[in-house]
């Protein structure tokens, strides 16, 4: 065996180990959906399917955890964007507002669901019903609007 094929060989041996260790790692793992405890008065089941379609698994209690969401690395990016997903929106944990206190709720939402940020690319790259058609997107849009304030 040559000296570049040994390298190789302890190379890919070392990053194999490293990525075992790095599962004991418990950073990640916790794949809890709390109790849904209130809800936005959607302002129809459409915009809610479409809230759901794109939105939920970060921005609710209702999170679908994917198989790689058990895996190192990949598990703590996925926690990570849920757990910051539902600190800044969650749809499951809805606060009752004065009328018109959401406005501000809404208007960011819509903002960033119009600029394209949500749901973000890395999302809709693996999840394929996150990728909403430019009438879908507007709708969701109009539907956020319309039930979050």
């Amino acid at each position: 065996m040559s000296k570049g094929v040994k390298i190789t060989l302890w190379v890919v041996v070392g990053l194999l180990a490293g990525f075992a260790l790095i599962q004991l790692i418990p950073y990640g793992r916790d794949h809890t959906n709390p109790p849904v405890t209130a809800e936005p008065s959607w302002d129809s089941p459409r915009t809610r399917e479409l809230a759901k379609q794109a939105c939920f698994d970060c921005h609710s209690n209702e999170t679908v955890w994917p198989w790689y969401s058990n895996v190192a690395p990949a598990s703590w990016g996925v926690y990570r964007d849920v757990v910051n997903g539902r600190a800044k929106l969650n749809f499951s944990e809805w606060p009752q507002l004065p009328a018109g206190a959401g406005a501000a709720i809404a208007d960011a939402a819509a903002n960033r669901v119009n600029e394209g940020e949500m749901a973000p690319l890395k999302y809709r790259l693996a999840h394929s019903a996150a990728r909403l058609s430019d009438a879908e997107r507007q709708e969701l849009i109009t539907g956020l609007k319309a039930s979050l304030q």
